[in-house]
């Protein structure tokens, strides 16, 4: 079985969570810089070939009525690049209030400033994931 990719894609951080091999849990995590989008998908094309990744779950930014703004769009164009670049299916998924989610876990342990900064994108990615498999467990 081929391990699952979970994305939060951003302007200057992109979080990588990636799944274990039963696809039942996070397995690692990682932050790339993104602000050279070109660089971003190598590192994750990279990333998905030494991890024996099968599928990727790009975080879809929705605005709290459901609805899709920029963002959502720009998340949207990065899954389809990623499509191309990896060979691989590429999923979106609801990621509304995952960094309100993993600004609340960072807190709960502490996790401040430079710290949370360099982790936050990380938590985010692996909320998404998590959501994915659970779904998908079902």
């Amino acid at each position: 079985m081929k391990r699952i990719m979970g994305v939060d894609y951003g302007d200057a951080r992109t979080g990588i969570a990636i799944s274990d091999l039963l696809c039942s849990i996070v397995g690692s995590t990682t932050v790339i810089p993104s602000r050279n989008q070109e660089k971003a998908v190598a590192d994750i094309v990279r990333l998905a070939k030494e991890n024996e990744v099968g599928e990727i779950v790009v975080g879809l930014p929705r605005n709290m009525d459901g609805t899709e703004g920029v963002r959502a769009q720009l998340c949207r164009e990065f899954a389809a690049i990623l499509m191309e670049a990896t060979g691989l299916p590429v999923q979106m998924w609801d990621e509304r209030r995952t960094t309100v989610e993993a600004h609340n876990i960072l807190s709960a342990h502490n996790y401040h400033g430079q710290k949370r900064k360099n982790t936050v994108d990380a938590v985010a990615a692996s909320l998404i994931l998590e959501g994915y498999l659970t779904f998908r467990g079902r």
